[in-house]
């Protein structure tokens, strides 16, 4: 799966580098194909990602268990979310967020370049007009 993330962000990319800009679980892919191909990359944005921590420190660890077919703690890709890719990364959490800790989210020291906090829900982060300036001026402002 990295593989073929990796093939359409190189295609997309058209021989530049690109930021990779990933909401939840969207983030997890970005963070790993940064790692496997970081040439790609220029940097990455994780939007409420729970990629530090225990991963059932969210509220649908269940659910996501339930669609994926595989435990949350044992995925089917062999990595350790928490180690940070090779380009700078950027990590994007709320308080508010209600789905993933913060813990998760914002990570530890070493786990992301940079921690912003914003101030909307965990679906706030890609719908809510709200918190979409405060996203867009961190991505801008990184």
């Amino acid at each position: 799966m990295l593989e073929q993330l990796a093939a359409r962000i190189e295609a997309f990319g058209k021989g530049e580098k690109v930021i990779l800009v990933g909401w939840s679980l969207g983030g997890l892919f970005a963070r790993e194909v940064a790692k496997v191909r970081p040439e790609l990359v220029e940097k990455v944005v994780t939007m409420g990602s729970p990629f530090s921590g225990n991963p059932r420190s969210n509220n649908v660890w269940r659910l996501y268990e339930w669609i994926a077919g595989h435990p949350v703690d044992d995925p089917p890709i062999r990595t350790d979310t928490a180690e940070k890719p090779p380009v700078p990364t950027l990590a994007l959490w709320s308080r508010k967020d209600g789905i993933v800790s913060i813990r998760s989210t914002r990570g530890l020291p070493g786990e992301s370049d940079r921690q912003q906090e914003i101030d909307c829900s965990h679906m706030g982060f890609a719908v809510s007009g709200r918190a979409a300036p405060a996203v867009v001026q961190a991505i801008r402002d990184f």
